[in-house]
């Protein structure tokens, strides 16, 4: 394990409240795994704690490997370790929200709802009961003086799903990996002795495991068939359930070995038609306002104002002016998706988000 000084040496900054109680969120992976040994060696009094989210009997989930994995880490660290049981709550607030969304035709964001209502909101209520001062997550996030933005390492920052906390959650939340790149956390894993320092990184949704989600949805939801027509009302073929397909979704039209490609570029729900662009950069797919509610604000709000957003994860940070109910943006955006989450930058600082309607 790293000392002190060799932490130094790697550019951590250690807190004064060495004596502060905190509760990890151990998934069992890396990046969480790392944040418990991270806040273990800066003095902090660590408990681990694995949340047993709601696994599909059909799918191959494997969350008991998930939970051994962190109990590996927890004795490693010679940290306390136990796990809660989430599975109904989850199902109840984060599963049966995504099977909703779908069937009324959008496109929602498991991952927010799962922040929202679980670990920063289960969890973190718990943790406060048990009279932590924080909890913590391997979330890419970094927080300065109570504010949330963009995390060290770009291509794993994980704000846009954080947007639904609150200052109050902010202000006793830890996230040790933000400040770091993803290899400088597998380095700190090696150093640390981690079991879990090669672990590949978990890929798609938690309950879903190895499935797909189109499995999933046929499995739990009923779908409506329709014809798929260009914008020009041009028929082209036919869809399986426009429950299925989400707003510039690539789709090939024909015959399994081949086809034409087109890009869903809108869902009618009244008459469960699919209409297609006939390429990427078909007008129909690009638009530059939209509307949004249920928005959550970190920093006070003066509108109308000027920043950036990011309309679905990883998609680039765009200019735009922001109303209290809509969003104009500089330049148009391609296929933006009700249900998913519109999220709000100023200076790399994340100041909140919303849902798209």
């Amino acid at each position: 394990m790293l000392s002190k000084t060799e932490n130094l040496l790697y550019g951590i900054v250690f807190s004064t409240m060495s004596a502060k109680k905190v509760y990890v969120a151990m998934s069992g992976g890396v990046d969480s795994s790392v944040s418990a040994a991270l806040l273990k060696d800066q003095g902090f009094d660590v408990f681990g704690v694995f949340m047993q989210g709601w696994a599909n009997p059909r799918f191959d989930c494997k969350w008991q490997d998930e939970r051994q994995d962190g109990i590996r880490v927890a004795a490693q660290l010679e940290i306390p370790f136990r796990a809660l049981d989430f599975s109904r709550d989850y199902y109840e607030r984060v599963v049966s929200y995504l099977l909703e969304e779908y069937q009324q035709g959008r496109t929602p964001n498991p991952d927010v709802m799962c922040n929202k209502e679980i670990k920063f909101g289960l969890f973190y209520r718990w943790a406060m009961a048990q009279g932590a001062d924080f909890v913590a997550t391997g979330h890419y996030v970094k927080k300065q003086n109570d504010k949330l933005f963009i995390a060290e390492d770009k291509n794993k920052d994980q704000t846009y799903f954080l947007w639904t906390l609150t200052p109050d959650i902010i202000k006793c939340s830890l996230f040790p990996v933000g400040e770091y790149t993803k290899s400088q956390v597998r380095e700190f894993a090696r150093s640390f002795n981690l079991p879990v320092a090669e672990k590949k990184d978990s890929q798609g949704v938690c309950f879903i495991g190895e499935g797909s989600m189109v499995d999933f949805l046929r499995d739990q939801i009923k779908t409506h068939p329709g014809e798929i027509v260009t914008a020009g009302g041009k028929r082209v073929g036919e869809h399986d359930g426009i429950e299925l397909y989400t707003i510039g979704q690539r789709h090939g039209i024909g015959s399994p070995g081949g086809g034409a490609t087109y890009y869903v570029a809108e869902k009618n729900a009244d008459t469960q038609t699919l209409v297609v662009a006939e390429s990427d950069q078909d007008p129909i797919l690009y638009k530059q306002e939209l509307a949004y509610h249920g928005a959550n604000w970190i920093e006070k709000i003066n509108f109308p104002f000027e920043c950036d957003a990011r309309i679905r994860y990883r998609a680039p940070l765009a200019k735009c002016v922001v109303y209290e109910d809509k969003v104009i943006f500089a330049e148009p955006q391609r296929a933006i998706a009700p249900g998913q989450s519109i999220v709000f930058y100023k200076n790399n600082q994340m100041l909140g988000g919303g849902v798209i309607d």
